[in-house]
């Protein structure tokens, strides 16, 4: 079994890519194409605070990945929420109004408990417990069919997670069966990565180390000439945002967070009524950042791009900065490039 460690997700992430990369491999095929794969991959980032991926080349759209931690948190499963940030959604996940495997849903909803209500709760009285597993693995309804084919098109690759209290800080283990380490891997660093900085607030403590077990870590035939591209670091100012809230004021920032997002993806939405949404400015920090990132991104879909300027530059997190900025110029790129087709 592999093993990595490193004090930031893009350290990690590195590490990794250069093993998978570099390693002589054997093919792994698949349904959606040929992988190279390393098995049982244990990884480890140090300080989860520090969760962002900013090596990976192109990169990465922060808004998105912002938006599915709102939409998990939030206990959601419908599609057309994270499609507005991600338009290619529906190859990986399937054309359905609801997403099969959605995590928010199995954590909030699915099995008939709010996990991450229950396992705060267990915390709070009982610190020291080993007993606290949020499941998001449902074999019922995730396991294969008996000829071999997906029950659906969005099986989970997330099994479960393992939160615990030591030494005054929240551990956190997460289980991937299936870890794509260009599409999936830095963007699932920020949704969990992020979990445990919310659930440690609810708890009064500080987060601890966020480990991984990815049981397939692989990455595409047709992904592999851009894994090697990010195996060179992108120097990058620290997160400075932090999620972590006390319950009640969380239960209180949360909805309304997660509205003017909604309201940021609505269709026809007026310039006034976007910066009335986008400039309210009366949200915790770390939360206004987030909505600012994902209003500069709705601006920038919408052609507004004295708009998209004018959010970002109100972000008082220079990574996010940074990470939009290479987001925007990825898709400027694109854009030229169009007009010549």
């Amino acid at each position: 079994m592999h093993s990595i460690s490193g004090r930031t997700a893009d350290e990690v992430w590195r590490a990794a890519a250069a093993l998978a990369v570099k390693s002589e491999l054997p093919i792994q095929s698949s349904r959606v194409g040929d992988t190279l794969e390393v098995l049982h991959l244990g990884l480890h980032i140090e300080d989860p605070s520090q969760r962002w991926v900013v090596s990976r080349t192109p990169p990465i759209n922060p808004a998105f990945a912002l938006i599915e931690v709102f939409w998990i948190v939030a206990g959601r499963k419908d599609a057309a929420f994270p499609t507005f940030w991600n338009r290619t959604l529906s190859r990986y996940c399937g054309t359905s109004t609801d997403l099969h495997g959605a995590y928010g849903d199995r954590l909030r909803k699915h099995f008939g408990v709010d996990q991450l209500d229950r396992v705060y709760r267990t915390l709070c009285n009982s610190p020291d417990s080993r007993q606290c597993v949020l499941q998001f693995w449902d074999p019922a309804v995730d396991l294969p069919n008996a000829d071999g084919s997906p029950a659906a098109a969005d099986i989970p690759c997330n099994v479960a997670a393992f939160p615990k209290i030591r030494n005054g800080k929240l551990e956190w283990m997460q289980v991937i069966r299936s870890n794509d380490i260009f599409r999936g891997m830095p963007y699932n660093f920020v949704q969990f990565t992020s979990i445990q900085e919310m659930l440690s607030g609810w708890l009064g403590v500080a987060p601890g180390g966020y480990h991984q077990v990815s049981d397939s870590l692989h990455v595409y035939a047709s992904d592999f000439e851009a894994v090697r591209s990010g195996l060179n670091r992108v120097e990058a100012p620290p997160n400075t945002d932090s999620f972590a809230l006390d319950r009640p004021t969380w239960d209180l920032v949360l909805p309304q967070a997660v509205e003017r997002l909604e309201h940021l993806a609505r269709h026809g939405l007026s310039r006034p009524e976007f910066e009335a949404c986008a400039f309210r400015n009366d949200l915790p920090m770390a939360y206004e950042n987030a909505i600012l990132v994902a209003a500069a991104d709705s601006a920038r879909r919408r052609g507004w791009h004295d708009l998209a300027a004018g959010s970002i530059d109100r972000c008082t997190n220079a990574l996010l900065v940074q990470l939009w900025s290479r987001w925007r110029i990825r898709w400027a790129k694109k854009e030229e490039q169009s007009r010549f087709v």
